[in-house]
């Protein structure tokens, strides 16, 4: 069904699939393998006959902490990965709003910058009471082009829309609830068990009444968000090589080398 890879895994719990972010030992940072491959699952997924319902998770204790280090920098000196980027992001957004199946986020962890747009772009959101939101696109330089600007506005009020993506505070998750980010907040250990409860309710709805009703929807959010998310994806291509952007991301990257490889005492 899926193409193989270990970036991004789809499992089978009968007729709900299960994809899973897993990069754990990097907090299911974007790697361009990654990105890749959410580009490409919608449409995978979509050709499976058996599948009726959807799961997106994120393997460990992170749904994702958001672009990767590593492939963030090389955006800097390569203006055909900047240019693939983009294409990507604005396939993985079209793509899941025009999905068919019902999508259930099961945010087990920080859901941070692209992370975060993934779960909000999925029909309904349940976050583990420890878990938190945040899109730190503006703090590191970039427009919020994966999603922020595209998704954020149809969910909460655009006066907190403003607040959050200009600050990149993070949201916790009973905040997130109050706000109509998430649905509701699950202990974490009970969180898997919920998604796939409520993923298989809902697998045994009448498929072509869901699928249509889902289709509308879709429809209508396509109207009101195609203008923002082509204007943000331009802007954002453009901060990719922003000045402050290559600083704050060098040092982001820099301290985290330093993190994972401290000196040696002497």
């Amino acid at each position: 069904m899926s193409k193989v890879s270990s970036a991004l895994t789809v499992a089978a719990d009968g007729d709900v699939r299960i994809v899973t972010l897993n990069r754990p030992d990097r907090l299911n940072g974007v790697s361009e393998e990654l990105h890749r491959r959410l580009s490409e699952v919608w449409r995978e997924l979509a050709d499976d006959p058996k599948a009726r319902a959807v799961v997106l998770t994120g393997a460990g204790r992170a749904f994702s902490a958001g672009g990767d280090f590593d492939h963030l920098l090389r955006h800097h000196t390569d203006p055909e990965l900047r240019e693939r980027s983009i294409r990507i992001d604005r396939t993985i957004q079209t793509e899941m709003i025009r999905f068919p199946l019902p999508v259930i986020a099961a945010v087990n962890g920080p859901a941070v910058g692209l992370g975060c747009s993934l779960a909000l772009a999925c029909d309904l959101v349940l976050i583990a009471e420890d878990a938190y939101f945040a899109d730190p696109h503006v703090s590191v330089g970039l427009v919020a082009g994966d999603g922020g600007v595209t998704l954020w506005p149809l969910l909460t009020s655009l006066l907190r829309v403003k607040e959050y993506l200009f600050t990149g505070d993070r949201i916790p998750a009973a905040k997130a609830v109050e706000f109509g980010l998430a649905n509701r907040t699950v202990p974490p250990d009970e969180l898997m068990r919920e998604a796939l409860a409520l993923a298989h309710r809902l697998a045994a709805q009448p498929a072509e009444a869901l699928r249509a009703t889902k289709l509308a929807l879709a429809a209508v959010v396509e109207q009101v968000s195609r203008g923002g998310m082509e204007a943000a994806l331009m802007a954002e291509r453009a901060t990719m090589t922003n000045p402050d952007h290559i600083r704050i991301i060098t040092e982001l990257a820099a301290r985290a080398e330093r993190r994972a490889n401290p000196p040696e005492e002497r």
